[in-house]
């Protein structure tokens, strides 16, 4: 189950999925992502279905978790990826604002994993939960509050929530992506006809753009998030519960004032 089918990072961890041979469920508020999401895995030969659900409605979580388990008998694997940021600083960002991305980011992850391992226990075969963080969870990003808020919650929840539910055999983790290069997403969004364009930071003072503060030279791709997320997700993952792993280029573990790509100022 991917939560979350916008056509660049979650798109790209359900395609590896599913090329893995995963059946998807695909979900979405916005109906044409996880229609499209869906369409495409089985264009591929895979099987998925399409399933509406707002993560902050408890009764829409509960009945997606049910759909999964009346059409594939359960859920081995949980992806929590739904997100909304809304770019403002602590100054400006009203409460509404704010509150809204704790309730998509963290309320929606926190009730997805909570009627997810209650299915998984139910069936008592463990599972795999995998939440999408960001390295905005890990830094301070001035002007971006509330999603980096949010996004540092998740880490610790990922934590918690693995250590109670080790003893059932499900393994929690987290997968941070950082910027991602936005062409594969575009390249999908037009594939599925849809309207959809990459989140820009826009220009900023002493801010870098695109590929320049990357260790490895560039951004990821959505694919390179997609097959982190097959290894958490499988089997040579057994013994990984807990952890954060970082697909960013190196981004994170930067000397801050090491700028690769940014020519030496005179």
């Amino acid at each position: 189950m991917v939560v979350g089918c916008s056509p660049s990072i979650n798109a790209g961890i359900a395609l590896a999925l599913a090329a893995e041979g995963a059946r998807l469920v695909c979900v979405d508020i916005e109906p044409e992502f996880t229609k499209a999401c869906a369409e495409a895995i089985r264009r591929d030969g895979g099987e998925a279905i399409a399933v509406e659900a707002d993560v902050t409605n408890e009764s829409e979580v509960e009945a997606a978790v049910q759909r999964a388990c009346n059409d594939y008998g359960g859920v081995d694997v949980l992806v929590n990826g739904a997100v909304i940021q809304i770019r403002c600083g602590l100054l400006d960002i009203t409460v509404q604002e704010f509150r809204k991305q704790m309730d998509v980011i963290l309320v929606g992850t926190y009730l997805f994993t909570r009627h997810v391992a209650r299915a998984m226990i139910a069936k008592a075969h463990g599972g795999s939960i995998i939440n999408i963080v960001s390295t905005e969870g890990h830094q301070g990003n001035p002007g971006n509050i509330g999603y980096g808020t949010a996004k540092g919650g998740l880490l610790n929840f990922t934590r918690a929530a693995a250590m109670e539910l080790a003893p059932h055999g499900i393994r929690v983790n987290s997968l941070t992506p950082t910027a991602t290069d936005p062409a594969e997403g575009e390249q999908r969004a037009a594939q599925w006809k849809l309207r959809w364009t990459a989140v820009q930071a826009g220009q900023r003072p002493g801010y870098t753009q695109g590929d320049k503060g990357v260790p490895l030279g560039r951004r990821p791709r959505p694919s390179d998030y997609g097959h982190a997320a097959v290894f958490l997700a499988s089997e040579d993952a057994a013994m990984i519960t807990g952890i954060d792993l970082r697909v960013d280029g190196g981004a994170i573990a930067r000397y801050w004032r090491w700028n690769p790509g940014v020519r030496e100022l005179k």
